[in-house]
């Protein structure tokens, strides 16, 4: 398949799926625990089909390794989903969740003893700068909101700072996730296809603790208004057709990315994907009319800078223009 072809299913999957996460997020924002479960239930029936063929086909890789990584992807999974709750605005979502290089980086230095050049260590420092400054004037607004008492706003900064704390966390468990992860596929070769399926089978029965809130979402997503799907026809409440429709963007999303991995260098991937934050967190600012200061488009300008400058895709994009040397030929 054609790399192209992958490029664009992930800026349209991933773009989309913001868009629609953001829609859910602003009518019901607690509903983190259902989308998530609906998330992982597509892509575990897709995968026990395609790739698990109805369970007939045993895994490369250990189920008891999978069962590690599961615990981490879930948590990871329903704590930045739950983020959203905690007063947390989208665009800072997407940016703090930007920050991964920064955990990798110091998860790696502890864990795997690796040393970086100071051109990283630059990359990585303007990374934290530029979400330091979108974190400190983001929880500016949330305390200076006109329209709250002092001890309202007091109790909104207090949620802001869990759903910081929320955020930090799953950025570190995700960081671990990708070091145990990098470290099984060492001992076991790639196997991306079953990875995907496996980390979002083994979790569902896990789903059973937050079943009375996806319950309760549920019954509130089937009073919501009625929606004609077009070219169907077929009238939806409003809610669950925007569920559908982040699930399915959600799995073209993640379906790209696979497709670029098996296509194109580590470094063509993160540009990519990193490329992809931008846009999204633009679509979230001009669609939803998110508020955002010239000091946040500064923070979000370091942030993508540095993630360039970290996977010296200068250097790269330098390396294939400059054309190859001729060769002398011999009269």
């Amino acid at each position: 398949m054609h790399p192209a072809f992958a490029v664009g299913l992930v800026f349209a999957g991933c773009c989309s799926n913001v868009i629609f996460l953001e829609l859910l997020a602003r009518k019901h924002p607690g509903c983190g625990n259902i989308v998530t479960f609906a998330q992982f239930l597509f892509i575990a029936v897709e995968g026990f089909l395609f790739e698990a063929d109805l369970g007939r086909k045993r895994p490369a890789i250990p189920i008891r390794y999978y069962a590690v990584m599961v615990t981490m992807f879930f948590t990871v999974s329903v704590v930045n989903n739950y983020a959203l709750n905690l007063n947390i605005a989208m665009p800072l979502h997407m940016i703090f969740r930007s920050g991964s290089l920064i955990a990798s980086m110091i998860l790696g230095i502890i864990i795997l003893k690796k040393r970086y050049s100071v051109f990283k260590y630059t990359s990585i420092a303007l990374v934290s700068v530029g979400i330091f400054i979108c974190t400190f004037m983001s929880a500016k607004q949330v305390t200076s909101q006109p329209s709250m008492s002092e001890n309202d706003g007091f109790q909104a900064f207090a949620w802001w700072l869990l759903g910081i704390g929320a955020l930090t966390f799953a950025l570190l468990m995700s960081a671990r996730m990708g070091i145990f992860q990098e470290t099984l596929y060492k001992q076991f070769g790639k196997h991306s296809k079953e990875a995907l399926f496996y980390n979002h089978a083994l979790p569902l029965p896990g789903f059973l603790f937050l079943a009375s809130d996806i319950y309760e979402h549920a019954v509130l997503f089937s009073k919501s208004e009625l929606y004609q799907v077009p070219v169907i026809g077929v009238t939806v409440p409003i809610m669950w057709f925007y569920l559908l429709m982040n699930v399915i963007t959600q799995y073209v999303c993640i379906r790209g990315v696979f497709i670029l991995t098996t296509e194109c260098t580590s470094l063509t991937v993160t540009l990519v994907v990193t490329l992809r934050k931008f846009v999204s967190l633009i679509f979230s600012i001009l669609y939803f009319q998110n508020p955002f200061t010239l000091w946040h488009w500064l923070g979000t300008l370091f942030v993508f800078t540095g993630t360039l400058m970290y996977t010296e895709v200068w250097n790269h994009l330098g390396a294939t223009k400059s054309p190859p040397p001729k060769e002398d030929k011999e009269n």
